[in-house]
């Protein structure tokens, strides 16, 4: 058990968390005659570590996340999605989401597609809060930094904010608020592709890394920014009066801050390890994680286009809901998980 211990400590610092990574770059830097103890010399070398981590560990889940997702085109995801009926149609939904895009602008074009091609509407909502709000990438990338435990629970609960949410639309036969291009489409996502041999999906996933890398790169250089200035020069003690234990309103003003931020699991995880790190609650940094990736202001824009705003009204009342109940959850239960 020891040794099984050692190996997994082993893994989460020194793979996934790349420890060895921080402590290269602080003697680079002491060589070069820079103070990493000063707010400065910090700053530098937690924005390099993290920039660094994040892309390496970002491209290589994109690769794999994407060879996965090869498998998983639109017309088959429609086809298993309607072997289902009831609540597990919702957890399918929400499973799928896990292996397709990174961000809440990404995931709209398949709902649009999935409620066109005459899926139930909740199944679709399933979907399309769980595939920015949860993925593979945020499993591992939460693990290198919070832990397995915080990593899975999050997951898990965005899990059940996904099934819960679009069970919840399903009960309230909202299908008369989707946009009448949407109900009228046909097909479109029925269209076979012809079958991909290993090469193929190999070239695919590259392309996605690519892609996928040259949109979300600016992100991450913003919020390691913002991690830094976080992390190295604003003070303990005001991040923990504003979102410690000290203000019972800190998940409240998380989510509100979240909402009009535009970015994704990538970007919010350096701002969420600096807080962490000053003292505010986990809780409450998980639900401006989640209201970052589900609510994005910009996402509500491209979904308004599809959906009347009695539905989009809901939807987002649901998810907010749910991410501030999840918030005060997790800082209840906080000295359970890390």
């Amino acid at each position: 058990m020891d040794l099984l211990n050692s190996f997994w400590l082993f893994m989460q610092d020194q793979v996934l968390g790349m420890k060895w990574l921080n402590a290269l770059i602080g003697k680079g830097l002491l060589a070069a005659g820079l103070d990493t103890s000063s707010r400065w010399g910090g700053s530098i070398q937690f924005f390099l570590y993290d920039v660094i981590k994040i892309t390496v560990l970002l491209c290589f889940l994109i690769f794999v996340i994407s060879y996965i997702q090869s498998y998983f085109p639109p017309e088959r995801s429609k086809r298993i999605l309607g072997r289902f009926r009831g609540i597990w149609a919702n957890i399918i939904a929400a499973l799928l989401g896990t292996v397709t895009p990174f961000c809440s602008c990404s995931s709209i074009p398949l709902f649009i597609g999935f409620t066109s091609a005459g899926l139930p509407l909740g199944v679709t909502f399933s979907f399309l809060i769980s595939s920015p709000m949860v993925d593979l990438g945020s499993l591992v990338l939460l693990m290198s930094i919070f832990g397995a435990k915080v990593a899975v629970v999050y997951v898990v609960v965005g899990l059940v904010i996904a099934v819960a949410g679009g069970t919840l639309i399903e009960k309230m036969h909202m299908e008369n608020y989707v946009e009448e291009f949407i109900r009228n489409a046909k097909g479109s996502i029925d269209i076979e592709v012809p079958g991909l041999t290993v090469k193929d999906r190999l070239v695919y996933a590259k392309e996605q890394v690519t892609a996928t890398f040259k949109k979300v790169f600016p992100y991450i250089l913003i919020g390691v920014g913002i991690g830094a200035v976080i992390h190295n020069w604003i003070p303990e003690a005001w991040i923990q009066t504003v979102l410690g234990s000290n203000n019972p309103f800190g998940v409240v003003l998380a989510v509100l801050v979240g909402v009009p931020m535009y970015s994704d699991i990538f970007g919010t995880i350096p701002v969420a390890e600096a807080l962490l790190a000053k003292g505010a609650q986990l809780g409450t940094i998980l639900s401006f994680m989640m209201a970052v990736t589900t609510l994005s202001l910009p996402s509500m824009i491209m979904l308004k286009k599809a959906v009347k705003p009695k539905l989009l009204g809901v939807f987002v009342a649901i998810c907010t809901v749910g991410i501030i109940i999840v918030g005060y959850l997790f800082n209840v239960f906080q000295y359970m998980l890390i």
